[in-house]
């Protein structure tokens, strides 16, 4: 199963965010789409993530005048990504041993989709129910 095969069944939709919106404006998107992490974007091209991981870690260290900075300060700029040819099984490796939970896909350096890590896992449970099925109707029906 491929990357291509998730985002074909749930979409290729992302969420973004400029660099320079405010803590509280990502915030604001974050509890309005019911997601963990947006993808900032500037000029087309995807420049960093930022995860409510990412907020509650500094919020911890600055408070609540975290709302006033820019996203800029709390981004992740060395973002990990997948392409849509990639393995299904392989990116679940890479997320888990990275502790990734939110990975863009790219396409030709575009942003393409975002897969998390229970896009994974469903893909992968759906998978294993196939093959399970095919061996219960061998068994069964020779």
């Amino acid at each position: 199963m491929l990357i291509s095969d998730i985002l074909r069944r749930k979409g290729s939709d992302v969420v973004t965010i400029a660099s320079d919106a405010t803590v509280s404006d990502l915030v604001a998107s974050l509890a309005e789409h019911r997601i963990g992490a947006l993808v900032v974007v500037e000029d087309g091209r995807t420049v960093g993530i930022v995860s409510e991981r990412d907020v509650v870690r500094r919020l911890h260290r600055t408070g609540a005048e975290i709302l006033r900075l820019p996203v800029s300060d709390l981004m992740t700029t060395d973002v990990i990504s997948c392409q849509p040819t990639d393995s299904v099984d392989e990116i679940g490796a890479a997320m888990t041993e990275r502790r990734i939970r939110h990975m863009p896909v790219l396409a030709a350096g575009e942003l393409a989709g975002i897969v998390t890590i229970g896009d994974v896992v469903a893909a992968r449970i759906a998978d294993l129910e196939q093959t399970r099925g095919q061996l219960e109707n061998y068994i069964t029906h020779g």
